[in-house]
């Protein structure tokens, strides 16, 4: 069975994709990491935000901070945002 993602980038991630959100389908039992994986599959800016997410990406799951190792199903929404630095 599939899973139907929302996905929405925030901030600096929001630009640089030049997307607010998309639809993602995914294997059951699929984590974040895998949906970072998939995002990652894509050309250019998607593969360097997305193929090491653990360091440069923050995330929420269904407006909760969440691991890369949280599953995902159906009609979940994941939020990417880009670290906060301070200053």
């Amino acid at each position: 069975m599939m899973n139907i993602v929302r996905v929405v980038f925030f901030a600096s991630f929001k630009e640089r994709l030049n997307c607010g959100s998309l639809s993602v389908t995914l294997e059951d039992n699929a984590t974040i990491a895998g949906l970072c994986g998939e995002l990652a599959s894509k050309d250019g800016v998607w593969k360097e935000i997305f193929h090491k997410p653990s360091q440069a990406v923050k995330v929420a799951h269904n407006q909760q901070i969440a691991s890369l190792e949280t599953v995902l199903a159906d009609g979940d929404e994941v939020a990417f945002f880009p670290p906060v630095t301070g200053g």
